[in-house]
């Protein structure tokens, strides 16, 4: 079975982490849309495949899935054009939506998020997201330890994230804990360079019945640690923490720790590239298969669905329950 596969946006995101990849897959044939058609025409020469003038031209070359790549700040437009011209499949960059850039998500982001959601599955349009870090060695292991060493539910969870790695945060937050039924938020007062956005801490409940805390900042050098994060279970506890960093898991009776370093054979950068890969290789194999994509589009909402959460409370100075005034 030969693969249709279409990038709609061709800046250095699909550049780095998707186009060198999916060149190389020979079941895979590419199809390319640009606003800018000079950059689109440089990696035709380069990898090869077709380019096309308009969204309409890409929707008629009949992809099998169409990868929306474009900025963050124009990916919903892009992707309502794409669901309204018959695309069956979209696999969308993270956040879904980001109309003031990944570090200023708004509440509009997650209404925009929702609409194109809701319409995709009005049309029977089949959505997946990238969400990356779910195939760093480290969160594979932690889901396997989930599995084999009968640690439980999961009572709390508590950690940090630059502002770099934020939305991915959230969302393995979202997939190792589960939903969020209450969320609080405060903000610091100085505004940091880098994303020009101020430090965030989020304190929720899970819908399980625990409880967790997360803090956002740009603060930190990103050559530390971009992130730090701890998850309470009855019967354990598991800490993982950068690109493809140290795990630590506390089991059983807790006398000791045991210690993994699943990427220590690679920098954090090749590791970074790495996951990508396996999120690409993974969503094609769904589509040679027919199988549902490893990563719903479902979870990009849920993770604006966090983010607006976060952003009232700390506008309106109170809790905000997230499933009913956020509703997905």
């Amino acid at each position: 079975m030969s693969l249709k596969i279409a990038i709609a946006g061709t800046g250095n995101v699909a550049r780095k982490q998707y186009i060198p990849y999916l060149a190389s897959v020979e079941d895979v044939s590419l199809g390319y849309y640009n606003r800018t058609a000079v950059a689109a025409q440089e990696i035709v020469a380069a990898h090869g495949g077709e380019l096309f003038a308009s969204l309409e031209d890409l929707a008629l070359w009949k992809p099998d899935a169409v990868l929306v790549l474009t900025s963050e700040t124009c990916r919903d437009e892009v992707a309502t054009a794409l669901i309204e011209l018959g695309a069956p499949r979209l696999f969308f960059e993270k956040p879904l939506v980001a109309r003031n850039g990944q570090a200023h998500v708004s509440e509009e982001d997650f209404v925009r998020g929702r609409e194109v959601i809701h319409l995709a599955e009005k049309r029977g349009c089949e959505t997946a997201m990238v969400f990356n870090y779910r195939f760093f060695d480290h969160a594979v292991q932690t889901v396997k330890l989930i599995e084999e060493r009968n640690l439980g539910s999961v009572v709390g969870v508590y950690g940090a994230a630059h502002y770099a790695c934020w939305s991915h945060c959230i969302d393995l937050m979202l997939f190792l804990a589960g939903d969020v039924t209450e969320l609080s938020g405060s903000s610091g007062t100085t505004v940091r360079s880098f994303y020009d956005a101020v430090d965030v801490t989020a304190a929720f409940r899970l819908a399980g019945g625990g409880a967790g805390t997360l803090v956002g900042t740009c603060g930190w050098s990103l050559s530390t640690p971009l992130y730090d994060m701890t998850f309470l279970f009855e019967h354990g506890r598991i800490r993982v923490q950068d690109l493809d960093g140290p795990l630590d898991l506390i089991a059983g009776d807790g006398d000791q720790i045991e210690h993994y370093s699943p990427g220590a054979n690679a920098n954090r950068w090749a590791s970074y590239d790495r996951s990508f890969q396996r999120s690409l290789a993974a969503y094609l194999e769904s589509l040679r298969t027919g199988g549902k994509p490893p990563v719903p589009g479902i979870a990009g909402l849920r993770e604006l669905q966090f983010e607006a959460a976060l952003k009232r409370s700390i506008a309106e100075g109170r809790r905000v329950q997230v499933q009913e005034e956020f509703a997905l």
